[in-house]
């Protein structure tokens, strides 16, 4: 017992601190993306071209990444002569609405709101969600799963998954909602009782992904559902999940 209690503190406090204090990402991490549009040629369209989920557009108002389709592959990055796209190491991707997930230089950067006023009074210091992985490759569900381990603690937040969804507050989905999962879906979620919080994580369940266009997918959630909270990355960071949760229930200004 004694041998148990010195490792034990040896180990030291394993559980980050955030939001308290930064989260420290690796150098590889490929967050926010940033578009200078005066470096780039009118003509040139290698970015927009090399992309392999079509994330990219030339605007009126410069470049245009949209995050839901993106899949972080740096491509882009890489490609371009000009060095008119960068990706940052800010991990804070998510977004309310589905179109402020479309980001220009003009535009900049829109963080995630909180939910209404009643269903923030209500769900603010306690929820609980039944995460459905609908046709995922296991990618975002396991940065999922990582939330729960004690790096991350999610449970501290009074966030927790629970097997039932008629024991859960709100809905967390993943994958591009493949024909054989769509009836899976809406039974689970009519089966949460109301009201309801509906979060999309991963650009599989925003817009398809790599998937979108396949007769068997529904391209994401679409119109399906209302949805509450949009997490784009293929998959997100543990962290860009957390931020995201944690600023729809008022946690992070």
């Amino acid at each position: 017992m004694l041998d148990i209690i010195k490792t034990r503190i040896a180990q030291g406090y394993r559980t980050a601190k955030y939001p308290k204090t930064a989260s420290v990402l690796p150098d590889r991490f490929r967050g926010m993306p940033q578009t200078d549009s005066s470096a780039c040629g009118l003509q040139c369209r290698r970015c927009v071209d090399v992309c392999p989920v079509h994330a990219i557009e030339k605007t009126d108002n410069g470049l245009s990444i949209d995050l839901g389709r993106c899949i972080f592959c740096g491509k882009c990055e890489m490609e371009c002569p000009e060095h008119s796209i960068t990706f940052t190491s800010d991990h804070s991707l998510a977004a309310r609405d589905r179109v402020d997930l479309v980001r220009t230089g003009a535009t900049g950067s829109h963080k995630a709101g909180t939910l209404d006023p009643e269903r923030l009074r209500i769900f603010s210091r306690s929820i609980r969600f039944r995460q459905v992985s609908a046709g995922g490759c296991g990618a975002c569900e396991a940065d999922i799963n990582v939330l729960n381990t004690l790096v991350f603690d999610l449970s501290r937040f009074g966030i927790q998954f629970v097997a039932s969804p008629r024991h859960a507050d709100g809905l967390v989905i993943t994958g591009p909602v493949t024909k054989n999962m769509e009836l899976a879906l809406k039974k689970t979620y009519d089966a949460i009782p109301s009201p309801k919080v509906v979060i999309v994580v991963g650009s599989c369940a925003i817009s398809g992904g790599v998937f979108a266009g396949n007769n068997e997918v529904n391209n994401g959630v679409g119109k399906l559902f209302p949805v509450d909270l949009y997490i784009p990355g293929c998959p997100p960071h543990p962290y860009t999940i957390l931020d995201g949760f944690l600023r729809l229930l008022g946690r992070v200004e």
